[in-house]
């Protein structure tokens, strides 16, 4: 019975660690290291039986120590474990990047071989002393590192930064603080929102590491040739292991507080190519849709319309202009309301951009707006892509008719139209008679006027009187002459109460024409963001400016919900204050 259950175990175990995929594997003690430092190269194979090992061409090293040969066997938890070593010390000759060829073995008639190993060989390090200098341990154990997407990317083609922290298991991190952020200088950017900073695990300069990351950034170049990111600078407190351990046996820390930099990075930026460039490229760089819509393809005069341009995709959206529209003069067109809609990930900038444009027309007729092209460049297949939208046409089916010109000025002959009228009787002779002779001396008309003056003398003083005493009063007189200006504007919008469409049609014109007049401005220069410009260069006080943008919007709105005759009383005493406060601040 106890032999069986020995001859059990050893099947086991043998078949165990057969079980296991046979490799040679190659580790290094460290990736990174200076021209007077030294590395420990270790080869190991998980089975037994493997014989004849070659070791590789330490080509640029030079062997310092080596080399030791050992075998070890375990069993833990019901598992076997084998591992049959060979190290060497070895040493940089040179500066550079190296690859460290493979190392092969014999097993069961076949010839394994190890993967190459990248070594990085730089200029050489101070060393210190003690070995255990808590100074040098935080510097070998923590390292700042910036990571680009890409390293060549056309001038508007959206690429990202990240800065990460790579902390070993050999250290700990207590406090940290940005001490000198990156410049980009050359680029727009912006930076990329992050869900907090979750610690992850990865392979650093072939060692395993914690990081975390601090910081992200899209980074899109605006002009072509070298250009520098500048290092992130931090101050960082470090816990480092002493080397003794405290009663329970816990390993005693010391902080010390150690700055840290990371390496400046050097972007490569293209210009895009002259080959395929379309005229009307504006420095779209990414992938697009683009599109020309219109609110309205029948109205009256006097009724507006919008005219929306509007660009769609993944790419520099906030970087180059949209196209502009062109209209018949015969339309009159208020300045474009940007509106966009952007959203930033690590892929560039996501979303639309949007040019609505505000189209009255004042006669009847038919109108074309012409055709539009974008035109912009992805950066994917290298090539310059155009988008062409249709014309559009805008029917106004009732308004004043529009009185053309002929040519060169040309009289254009017309019929005349016979009237009983047009032609009358011409008397020949005539009845004459002398002429009565009155004595205008001492007549009542006589003493009338001479006593006119005696009593309208005491009235023109006393309303003399009463027009200084008005003049005088600076405030109701600018109150007054504000509120005459506004019934002025409004007057038509006021007839129109009730007609919901009408009125606020003449309610936002009227707006704009007392603009026009106060500020001497053109309708089509007209725009909310100029209106609230124009009115704080002169001085009027935020309020009154976000009223007078608020009675616009309100038109706006209007027209496209219910609206009773209170709430539109209401809007027109809005817009007669709101134009009254500005003219007394003018």
């Amino acid at each position: 019975m106890k032999l069986r259950f020995i001859t059990f175990i050893i099947a086991l175990i043998t078949t165990s660690v057969f079980a296991q995929e046979v490799e040679l594997v190659a580790k290094v003690s460290k990736n990174k290291l200076g021209l007077n430092q030294r590395l420990r190269v270790e080869f190991s194979i998980n089975k037994q039986g493997a014989d004849h090992f070659v070791p590789p061409n330490f080509k640029n090293f030079k062997i310092v120590g080596g080399p030791s040969h050992s075998v070890s066997q375990s069993w833990v938890n019901g598992k076997a474990t084998f591992s049959q070593k060979y190290s060497y010390i070895i040493k940089p000759l040179r500066k550079g990047e190296f690859n460290l060829p493979s190392a092969s073995i014999d097993y069961d008639g076949k010839k394994l071989k190890s993967k190459p190993v990248k070594i990085i060989v730089t200029e050489a390090v101070k060393i210190p002393k003690n070995p255990n200098d808590p100074d040098y341990i935080a510097e070998q154990n923590i390292h700042l590192v910036a990571e680009v997407s890409k390293a060549k990317p056309y001038v508007g083609e959206g690429i990202y930064v990240e800065y990460r922290l790579y902390f070993s298991n050999n250290v700990g991190i207590y406090d940290n603080a940005v001490t000198e952020a990156p410049q980009y200088n050359g680029f727009w950017n912006q930076e990329i929102k992050r869900d907090g900073s979750q610690v992850k695990t990865a392979m650093y300069n072939g060692e395993q590491y914690r990081y975390a990351v601090l910081n992200k950034a899209l980074l899109i170049p605006t002009k072509s040739g070298k250009l520098t990111i500048d290092p992130m600078k931090m101050d960082i407190v470090v816990a480092v292991p002493t080397g003794r351990g405290d009663f329970f046996g816990n390993p005693i820390t010391k902080q010390i507080r150690k700055e840290y930099t990371s390496a400046r990075k050097t972007i490569i930026a293209k210009e895009l190519p002259l080959e395929g460039k379309p005229e009307g490229f504006t420095g779209a760089v990414g992938d697009f849709t683009y599109e020309l819509t219109s609110s309205k393809n029948v109205l009256k005069a006097n009724e507006s319309s919008q005219i929306k341009v509007t660009v769609k995709g993944k790419g520099n959206l906030k970087l180059f202009e949209l196209p502009k529209i062109e209209t018949p003069k015969e339309l009159e067109v208020y300045q474009p309301e940007r509106k966009e809609k952007v959203k930033i990930t690590t892929s560039g900038l996501t979303g639309s951009v949007v040019d609505n444009y505000t189209v009255v027309p004042e006669f009847k007729g038919k109108y074309k707006i012409p055709k539009t092209g974008f035109s912009y460049f992805n950066p994917k297949d290298g090539k310059y892509h155009t988008i062409a939208t249709e014309d559009i046409f805008v029917d106004v089916t009732e308004g004043k008719e529009l009185v053309t010109s002929t040519p060169n000025n040309e009289v254009v002959k017309q019929t005349v139209k016979t009237t009983g009228k047009n032609f009358r009787y011409i008397q020949t002779s005539t009845t004459l008679a002398p002429i009565v002779k009155s004595d205008f001396y001492k007549s009542t008309l006589f003493y009338l006027l001479l006593l006119l003056p005696i009593i309208f003398i005491p009235i023109a003083i006393l309303i003399n009187k009463k027009k200084e005493e008005r003049d005088a009063d600076i405030i109701g007189s600018k109150q007054r002459k504000a509120d005459r200006l506004a019934k002025k504007y409004l007057s038509e919008a006021k007839s129109q109460l009730g007609n919901k469409e009408a009125f606020y049609e003449a309610l936002e014109r009227a707006l704009h024409n007392y603009l026009k007049a106060k500020l001497r401005v053109e309708t089509s220069d007209i725009s909310r963001d100029k209106i609230s410009q124009l009115l704080q260069d002169k001085n009027v006080d935020f309020n009154t400016i976000d009223n007078f943008i608020s009675v616009l919007k309100d038109c706006d709105f209007a027209r496209y919900t219910p609206i009773t005759n209170v709430q539109m009383n209401q809007e027109y005493e809005k817009a007669k204050q709101v134009i009254t406060q500005i003219d007394k601040q003018l």
